[in-house]
Parts: C-alpha cells; structure tokens; sequence
C-alpha cells in the first residue's frame, strides 16, 4: 500500500496508554505474559490435534485452525504494542501502520467466518447426526477452512486501499495501541465519507450476517439438545456448544459496540478498552475453554505434554 502523492506524514505516533513509567512498564509485563499464553494455550491445541490422531475430525480441525488464526491475530498488533510501552518516540512507519489495518481487520473478518463454519458443525454434528459423516468430510471442511481465509482477506481489500491513498498532511498522533479505521480517517487531510462509510457498511454486514447466522444455528441446536432423552447426553451437547458460545458472546458483544452500533458518544478511553477486549483478551480465553471443558482435547494435551517431556530426557 503506498500513500498518495500528496501525503506529507511518512510515519504515525501511537499514543497507546499514556501514563508515568511505572504504569508502563506493568503494563508491558501484563500485556507480554497475556501474548505468552495466548501462544503456548493455541500452539498446544495445534499440537494436540497434529499429533493425536483421535482429534483428526471436522471439529478439532476447525478448531486447530481457528488457534492458528488466534496466533496472527494477536501477533500483528501485540508486539508493536509491546515496543511502544518501553519506546518514548512511539512511532510506526506509514506502511507499517496500514499493513497493520489490514492483516487486523482482514484476520478478525476471518474469525467471523471461522466462527460461523465451526457453528455450522455443530448444527450438524448435533441435529443432523446421520448425515454429519457424509456431509462434513475431510474435503468440505478443507474447502470451508480455505473460504474463510479467502473471503476474510478480500473483505475489506478494496476499501483500505483507497483509505491507504488519501492524503495525511499531519498531525500524525493516533490516540490508539493500534491502527484503526477512525483515527487513520480523522487525521486524513481530505474527509472522504464514502469511503468511511463503504467500510463501516461492510464491516456492519458481516459482524450481523456471520451473528444471525451463529445465533440461528445454536438456536436449531439448542432445540435438538432439548429433546435429548438422557442428561447425560444433554450435558455433553450443552458443554461442547457452551464453550462455543462464549467465544462468539465476547468476540461480537465487544465489535458490535465497536463497529456496528455508534460510538460517537464514548471516550477514546472507553474505545481502547473495548478494542483491547476482542484485540488481545478474547484470544487468550479461547484455549482454556475449548480445551478445559473438553475431555477429548484435555486427554489429548497431556498426550502432547508427556510425549514432549519424553522427547527432552531421551
């Protein structure tokens, strides 16, 4: 993405959280160990469902993949967060911060849709169980798992290209930890509300189209669930599809307030700390409900764990 000829700015300063070097510094260590564990808990998954064969289903390999997506998700805003906490200039080139806007939304477009294929599982797995095997196969979920990635990386292409173009004369201070469609429009020199508005629209429809579709799913699942003879049974499709659910409420409650319904009124403070919630909180929890509300996965990461143990004492 190259800027336009006009444009003076060659690179932004991040404001972040401001505050005393002290406030800094915990932040920098509770941010790193939060990215840590985000890492290890979906690298694990991935190891987990690589190297057990039990875990070679539709289910643990959208799941595998959808840590793999977690890990770039995370990585392509942490780090610059992490630099800026110990940095006094702050800053991040001009390319480097649209790169940034891109992979961002591109990968969290990718999350709705990952979000809305592992939905689609259960509704099968759950209410069509005779004709799961038949109708999600190796090669489906593979064609799925490719959409998703295709489709989340061309849904806002277009638009943060020409977002990339305007010109930006200065000031250049982003009032953000990252590089969002709001602060990067508020500091172009030439207001371009068709553009703003063609991403807020996109972005509108896909976080409601990928929602209604997930709440239409689990709405059919928890239908069937219902009428399940056995607790037991009850409690094993409520356990599988909860841990689901959680994710999707903590990811779409906070890009809703942020991307669907307006936000005019709220503090940056208060947009920071949304964004900061579905940017870096919500991939942290991810590996510790899929994997400690399933015994499978559970079973299978002390499998990883032991084998991995076994490997450093040989």
């Amino acid at each position: 993405m190259n800027k336009s000829s006009k444009s003076t700015v060659t690179h932004f300063v991040m404001l972040g959280f401001p505050g005393p070097w002290k406030m800094q510094t915990i932040l920098f260590f509770i941010i790193f160990l939060i990215y840590i564990l985000t890492v290890t808990g979906n690298m694990a998954i991935i190891c987990a469902v690589r190297w057990d064969h039990r875990l070679h289903t539709p289910m643990y390999i959208l799941l595998a993949n959808f840590s793999f997506l977690e890990i770039w998700y995370v990585t392509c805003t942490v780090p610059n967060m992490l630099v800026n906490f110990l940095s006094k200039t702050k800053t991040i080139s001009f390319s480097g911060c649209f790169t940034q806007f891109y992979f961002f939304f591109s990968l969290g477009t990718t999350e709705c849709f990952f979000l809305c294929v592992m939905a689609y599982d259960r509704y099968l797995a759950i209410c069509r169980p005779l004709h799961y095997p038949t109708v999600m196969t190796g090669r489906i979920c593979g064609v799925l798992v490719s959409l998703c990635w295709f489709v989340g990386f061309l849904g806002h292409s277009v638009s943060i290209f020409f977002i990339s173009q305007l010109p930006f004369c200065g000031p250049n201070i982003i009032d953000h930890f990252l590089c969002d469609v709001e602060p990067l429009m508020a500091l172009s020199c030439s207001p371009a509300p068709i553009i703003e508005r063609a991403f807020h629209t996109v972005s509108s429809l896909i976080i409601i189209l990928t929602a209604l579709y997930i709440l239409g799913s689990y709405a059919l699942v928890l239908r069937a669930v219902l009428r399940v003879p056995s607790a037991a049974g009850r409690r094993k499709a409520f356990s599988t599809c909860g841990s689901h659910l959680v994710v999707v409420s903590l990811f779409y409650g906070t890009i809703m307030v942020m991307y669907v319904s307006p936000t005019s009124g709220n503090s940056v403070s208060m947009h920071k700390i949304i964004t900061l919630i579905y940017a870096v909180l919500t991939p942290v929890l991810n590996p510790f409900i899929y994997s400690l509300r399933n015994k499978d996965m559970k079973c299978a990461l002390q499998h990883v764990f032991f084998r991995m143990r076994a490997s450093q004492t040989s």
